[in-house]
């Protein structure tokens, strides 16, 4: 049998697999039943914990969606990973050192139960992204394969993030508008869609289309991207408070010279077990 905990940050929600003390290979097809809500246990990702590569670090930290691919960085389930360990006695610290396939971030538990992610810089250059443009810019004009054309900010938080301004993200186009622009040619490794309101200078409402997962209740990367391309922009403030349909978040980005940091909730659900080797549909 396979144990695993259910987990989730704000509704994004995951299986967590302690990887250290089970050995664990999962085969693409596998992920993809143990994500389905009805054959499996259900999840938008799903998040290994392994022992760390590096002196550095304490964990290494594994991200597939709920399509079985592999990404670099989820910033909800960062929060859930470094309560998991924490949790399960797998470390006592309360600030974590993490290595991720995007670089080290550092998961800090406080004393009120949130947790704060240092979630490292943002970065701009298309290449970098991936995207391509000739050159960069704080935006960049997209045309829809549906023929729309719409004006994006694109950049990566360990990930890559296309985002749209919007005036009311109730009425926002994300079921039409976010399958195209997470398949679109320009982003050569697909990009997660967020749409965003801005409210005030302080507050955004942000909904996020993730790559091979569709729209989810929250998106911690989506949710830092949103507020950088903001800042850029000079629609925001430095500190911001983003409301996603699952809950709050609060992101900061002191200056142009620091990383992002994160503050959210991150909630166990319950603990299971599966039939292991988990067996695969014909």
């Amino acid at each position: 049998m396979l144990k695993f905990s259910k987990m989730h940050g704000l509704g994004n929600d995951f299986i967590v697999i302690d990887a250290i003390h089970q050995s664990v290979e999962l085969s693409k097809q596998q992920i993809q039943m143990l994500a389905d809500r009805h054959w499996g246990i259900g999840c938008d990702q799903l998040l290994l914990v392994q022992p760390a590569e590096s002196a550095e670090a304490d964990f290494r930290y594994r991200i597939f969606n709920a399509d079985g691919g592999e990404v670099a960085q989820c910033g909800n389930g960062a929060r859930c990973f470094a309560r998991f360990v924490h949790d399960k006695g797998l470390t006592d610290k309360t600030v974590i050192a993490v290595e991720t396939a995007s670089g080290l971030i550092y998961p800090e538990l406080q004393s009120d139960g949130q947790v704060r992610v240092d979630m490292g810089p943002p970065r701009f250059e298309p290449a970098a992204i991936p995207f391509v443009a000739n050159e960069l810019s704080n935006t960049y004009m997209l045309t829809l394969p549906s023929g729309p054309h719409v004006e994006i900010s694109a950049l990566s938080m360990g990930n890559p993030h296309a985002v749209v301004r919007v005036e009311n993200i109730s009425a926002a186009p994300v079921a039409e508008w976010g399958p195209q622009i997470e398949a679109h040619e320009r982003f050569p490794e697909r990009v997660n869609a967020g749409f965003m309101q801005v409210v005030d200078h302080d507050h955004i409402r942000l909904r996020v289309y993730e790559r091979g997962v569709g729209e989810t209740q929250a998106c911690g990367t989506g949710a830092c991207a949103a507020v950088v391309s903001g800042i850029r922009r000079g629609l925001l403030a430095r500190d911001v408070q983003v409301a996603l349909p699952g809950g709050c978040l609060h992101i900061s980005w002191p200056d142009e010279a620091s990383n992002v940091m994160m503050t959210g909730p991150a909630q166990h659900v319950f603990d299971g077990e599966i039939e292991w080797p988990i067996p695969t549909q014909s």
